[in-house]
């Protein structure tokens, strides 16, 4: 099944399977989504959603199908090119943020538009206006002295320092106090109309979930719709 985000979607996933061993983890997995959209991916733990994600990355190879990010497939690029093309079109958001505690918020979030080739004064002038702009404290203080939702505000401040056409989050509320989760999930779904990207977060959390303009289950290694939203 497939959401109805069209032929120009800025992540195109058609057919995908991953299998490890003698398990099927997914099976004819389609997912579209485009710019401006948001899609939620629930399941139990052990379901494949980390897989998922894995492939929607390029960190993992399907053993069929397509992942398309911006147009081009990641299933068919080498390495060095799938580098490139994962730095420049995709942000990531991970759980527990995987930021580097001993260097500032801006250091933190400029730091993946260097590693993106840009220019060093951009980048921290760019990376001070998102941090800004997300209400994060980023004068004279380490990333390890930020509160859990200030650190996954600058962990969304550095996905979104590149510019990408995607941005994917992995249970991006999941180690978050109730008030931390419901602020980072206000931020997290007004990314695609206020940056013009694309989001899929996989979850536990239903009513993050719901907040989605698509909600998918993955069960049975297939991703099927749940019934809230109708996008």
């Amino acid at each position: 099944m497939v959401n109805d985000a069209g032929p120009g979607a800025a992540l195109a996933i058609d057919n995908l399977r991953y299998e490890v061993a003698d398990r099927v983890l997914l099976d004819g997995v389609d997912l579209h989504v485009s710019a401006g959209e948001s899609a939620a991916v629930i399941g139990p733990s052990g379901s494949g959603k980390s897989t998922l994600l894995s492939c929607a990355l390029g960190l993992v190879r399907p053993s069929g199908g397509s992942v398309k990010v911006a147009g081009a497939d990641l299933c068919q690029m080498r390495q060095r090119e799938l580098e490139r093309h994962r730095s420049r079109y995709i942000g990531v958001v991970f759980q527990f943020g995987e930021l580097l505690p001993e260097l500032t918020p801006v250091e933190n979030v400029a730091l993946a538009a260097l590693l993106g080739g840009a220019d060093a004064r951009a980048a921290y002038a760019r990376s001070e206006e998102l941090l800004k702009e997300l209400g994060v404290p980023y004068e004279g203080t380490l990333t390890t002295n930020l509160s859990g939702g200030e650190r996954q505000r600058t962990a969304l401040a550095r996905a979104l320092i590149n510019e990408p056409t995607v941005v994917l989050a992995d249970e991006p509320t999941g180690a978050l106090d109730t008030t931390a989760r419901d602020m980072v999930g206000d931020l997290l779904f007004s990314i695609p109309e206020r940056w013009g990207c694309a989001l899929v977060v996989v979850t536990h959390d239903a009513a993050i979930a719901e907040r989605a303009d698509h909600c998918w289950e993955l069960t049975g290694a297939a991703l099927v719709r749940r019934g809230w939203r109708t996008g």
